[in-house]
């Protein structure tokens, strides 16, 4: 039974809601500000920059650790290691604990493959960086990073499980970015200002990471 209760540990701690306690640090519910998207990109255009770093942080270590430290304790490796990288990206995308409103689930789905394919996340993360600065826009930055790592796993020499896994993830992060992609075609996602400090409650409800 160790494998299937660390698994439920992954989801509980996937689903730690780290941009919603920030926010509310700030006197701020994310649910109800910017995107509605409790994630560091909205955390940044509601909070700020500080405050988002701190949860990109989190919700990179939200996936990291569970795949790195519970296949120790279980010891057991491969499928379950993916399984428990799996199960807290669904935390982050769907926590109980703020009625299974979440983020889009692309820093914590980067920190489980930063456990498994640490070169491969190395750069995507720059390329991210990269399109950010060049297109403001962080869903394509989102989109072009989750589409190279599968790829730069495999020229990494990863296996064939985490190269399989990391394409679920990058359909995953096309799927949750849906509304994302049609607002990019018809040229409407907003930009990032980067000479924007803390928005006032109510800004910026239309954006979204």
């Amino acid at each position: 039974m160790t494998a299937p209760l660390l698994t439920l540990s992954s989801y509980l701690v996937g689903a730690f809601p780290t941009s919603y306690l920030v926010g509310r640090a700030y006197g701020y519910d994310l649910r109800r500000e910017g995107s509605g998207n409790l994630g560091s990109t909205n955390a940044y255009r509601i909070l700020g920059f500080f405050p988002a770093v701190a949860v990109l942080v989190i919700d990179l270590l939200k996936g990291f650790l569970p795949v790195w430290f519970f296949p120790m304790w279980d010891g057991r490796t491969g499928a379950w290691a993916l399984a428990y990288g799996l199960a807290a990206i669904l935390g982050h995308v769907w926590p109980v604990y703020t009625k299974f409103k979440g983020g889009k689930g692309v820093a914590t789905a980067a920190g489980t493959m930063a456990a498994l394919a640490p070169v491969a996340v190395a750069v995507a993360f720059f390329v991210w960086i990269v399109t950010v600065v060049l297109t403001r826009t962080a869903s394509v930055a989102s989109l072009v990073s989750a589409t190279l790592v599968p790829v730069m796993a495999s020229a990494s020499g990863a296996p064939r499980s985490v190269i399989s896994y990391a394409l679920l993830l990058a359909v995953t992060v096309w799927w949750t970015h849906r509304a994302n992609l049609a607002r990019i075609v018809r040229r409407e996602e907003l930009q990032i200002d980067w000479r924007r400090g803390r928005a006032r409650p109510g800004d910026a409800r239309s954006e979204e990471p």
